[in-house]
């Protein structure tokens, strides 16, 4: 599976979304190489640098345990559940703007 069939096997209603979070990823880190790894999408530079996945009420972002303590406090002010190597960002509320600080990080710091 490609990620674009990922992308267009989940609701419609969630897709441009998908596609907003990719285009993040791929604009934030242009020297990784896309591919499906565990069953999500994924950017990989001579490892796992970061993954992201859609659920039924949010995309899950999941950068490793080390970038979620990181961006803990900013993650508990703004109100994003998160638990070990986990980021859980409610459809309608998706920060792209962070998304794009933590796979930054996730690329300087892996």
């Amino acid at each position: 599976m490609t990620i674009d069939e990922y992308i267009f096997s989940r609701p419609r209603e969630v897709q441009d979304e998908l596609f907003a979070v990719r285009n993040v990823l791929n604009n934030t880190l242009p020297y990784a190489e896309e591919r499906m790894s565990w069953g999500m999408p994924t950017y990989w530079h001579i490892h796992n640098l970061i993954h992201f996945a859609a659920s039924k009420r949010h995309i899950g972002i999941y950068p490793g345990a080390e970038a979620v303590v990181e961006f803990t406090s900013e993650l508990d002010q703004k109100g994003y559940k998160h638990s070990k190597g986990a980021i859980r960002f409610p459809y309608g509320k998706i920060d792209l703007e962070l998304i794009g600080r933590i796979a930054e990080w996730c690329g300087n710091n892996n």
